[in-house]
């Protein structure tokens, strides 16, 4: 074998070698392509919340995952009575995390869009909520103490939000006032895949326990929907 045949070996092979690493890691983090800010706005999750994820049960680890749907690929559908959401990737394919949702009385379901998207949002509890918890603080800055974790994706003119939490523990679960939440490494992977204007369908839980908002609705609609658990609340499960 001559000289150049060897080299042109070697090649296929290191370019085959690359092409199956990268199918083997289908679930990396989607790029990301924002400013290098402070520690806590960058992509790496830091390593206690990784630690966390880690110990999440398989079923709500974030994975790529059979799914059959006449949505379009990029839409978002939150399957509440299960507490997991998909991102629709086509041709039968999914991906699916784990998630917390509205605990009883909170629950909602429609047909909504992402309105805007933020980066370790500030959190300013809604009026309705500093009503039944008037403990609450009335603001607090972005960071890795804030209830709403290193991302939210806003739900048209609702008060509620994709977003992340402090409270990793709490997936699974229906624990929030109607907000869903991901563990942040989850939340900054969808927020990297997902743009303004990107559908999200949440399904029904109980039908007699919640409240249907098909279109967005104003913040004083939505006060409404708030009715049941309101002495039982801890603060930071709020969302």
């Amino acid at each position: 074998m001559s000289r150049l045949s060897i080299h042109t070996t070697v090649a296929l092979a290191a370019t085959l070698v690359a092409s199956t690493a990268a199918h083997a890691e289908p679930l990396g983090y989607a790029p990301w392509f924002g400013q290098q800010g402070p520690i806590f706005q960058q992509i790496t999750p830091d390593r206690e919340d990784a630690e966390m994820t880690k110990e999440l049960p398989d079923r709500f680890r974030r994975q790529i995952v059979n799914y059959q749907t006449r949505e379009a690929p990029g839409t978002i559908v939150i399957d509440t009575p299960h507490t997991r959401l998909y991102y629709v990737l086509g041709g039968g394919k999914a991906i699916s995390y784990g998630i917390g949702v509205g605990r009883d009385g909170f629950t909602w379901s429609g047909v909504q869009s992402i309105a805007r998207k933020s980066e370790w949002p500030d959190w300013i509890p809604p009026e309705e909520m500093l009503q039944r918890q008037p403990y609450l603080p009335r603001f607090m800055a972005g960071g890795p103490s804030n209830p709403l974790g290193a991302r939210a994706m806003y739900l048209g003119n609702t008060v509620y939000r994709i977003h992340g939490t402090n409270a990793p523990e709490t997936i699974g679960s229906h624990v929030s006032s109607g907000c869903i939440r991901m563990v942040n490494e989850d939340v900054i992977d969808l927020y990297n895949r997902v743009n303004v204007g990107t559908k999200v369908i949440v399904l029904p839980d109980r039908p007699r326990l919640e409240a249907k908002v098909p279109h967005a609705a104003p913040p004083q609609a939505q006060a409404r929907l708030s009715v049941a658990g309101a002495n039982s609340v801890r603060p930071f499960s709020l969302y």
